[in-house]
């Protein structure tokens, strides 16, 4: 018998406010007052036997953030209020963890909703798998008119074995947990990384925080998370840009560890290709800045001439590329789509 069939079976009767939880659910929200009812909504709507507790962190919030989750506390005792003043999610996500009392702290955004077996889905994941200190599930959109941002529709299990790299996008922040022995190993999550600081990748590198210390990690597609991030296709290009600088920090943070520098450095060239593959140049230097930036500020010594020399070099490349581009673009006219005739339609 599996550790959560035995856990189900134990626990005949759903769980008191007085029982130990077994999974702390974190949200971190800062000036979204307005939207948090849906996210509160869903959390109260969870169907577990699986003793559970969920913390609404306030990240120094101005509007009506604090009453709202007081509130909902007040009437639910599986709901609790948590405040950091230090703005930033990585920082928010840091305090909160450490507030929790769970074997299994589970991450999810305030612009979320959580499926009605969550808890019992992401339990299942970590029991089966003694091994695996994070895990990752799908993300799926709320509003079908939302742009496919920040989703995930993998349907299949990916496993991540201990000390290789972890590439971004193959997990997110708003479906993601740990083990707690995990977090407690790499020391919590990154305070100067995450949405609100220039550099927003404190979820991936808490991922591999962990992935380096002996960890496996897993995405399985069973915890279901549903995202309502409200933004269209033409409102994308700012969230991609925020991307772009969190890889770029993510992966300088990681090419300054000696233990991880080769694995990285190598990852980092590969995926980007070589010099003269015209691709993203825009993304690419906004990525090497970002890099520039998380070294001039974190680096030491030697580091910060190196591999200073290295994402200035990178970033030249990228504006060169985009030079190339517009060039390209310039002296070769795009070609005129011809309209079919009529004979020729649907042949």
């Amino acid at each position: 018998m599996s550790k959560i069939e035995r856990d189900l079976r134990e626990t005949g009767a759903p769980p008191s406010a007085t029982d130990a939880p077994k999974i702390s659910i974190l949200v971190c929200t800062r000036n979204r007052a307005d939207q948090l009812a849906g996210t509160i909504a869903s959390l109260r709507a969870l169907e577990s036997r699986i003793p559970w507790e969920a913390v609404i962190l306030n990240n120094r919030s101005t509007d009506r953030t604090e009453e709202v989750i007081k509130a909902a506390c007040r009437q639910d005792s599986r709901l609790r209020y948590a405040y950091e003043d230090q703005p930033g999610l990585g920082a928010a996500r840091d305090s909160g963890w450490r507030q929790t009392r769970g074997e299994i702290i589970a991450l999810s955004d305030d612009d979320c909703y959580f499926t009605p077996d969550f808890v019992d889905k992401m339990w299942a994941v970590f029991a089966e798998h003694p091994d695996v200190g994070v895990v990752g599930g799908r993300i799926l959109l709320y509003d079908p008119d939302d742009a496919p941002l920040t989703i995930d529709l993998r349907t299949e299990p990916v496993f991540t074995p201990p000390k290789t790299v972890v590439r971004t996008g193959s997990f997110h922040g708003a479906n993601l947990a740990f083990r707690r022995t995990t977090l407690e190993r790499i020391g919590g999550f990154d305070r100067e990384l995450g949405a609100g600081t220039p550099f927003p990748s404190e979820d991936i590198d808490a991922v591999a925080a962990g992935i380096w210390s002996g960890d496996a990690g897993l995405f399985d597609p069973r915890p279901v998370i549903l995202h309502h991030h409200r933004r269209r296709l033409p409102d994308v290009s700012p969230q991609v840009r925020r991307f772009d600088a969190g890889r770029g920090a993510y992966y300088a943070k990681y090419v300054l560890r000696p233990d991880t520098r080769a694995a990285y450095l190598a990852d980092w060239r590969a995926r980007r290709g070589p010099f003269f593959k015209l691709t993203n140049p825009r993304r690419t230097a906004t990525e090497m800045q970002s890099a520039l930036r998380y070294l001039l500020r974190f680096g030491e010594g030697s580091d910060k001439l190196v591999f200073g020399l290295l994402f200035a070099t990178e970033q030249l490349n990228a504006v060169v590329q985009r030079v190339l581009l517009a060039l390209i673009r310039r002296l070769i006219p795009a070609p005129v789509e011809m309209a079919k005739s009529p004979s020729s339609v649907g042949g």
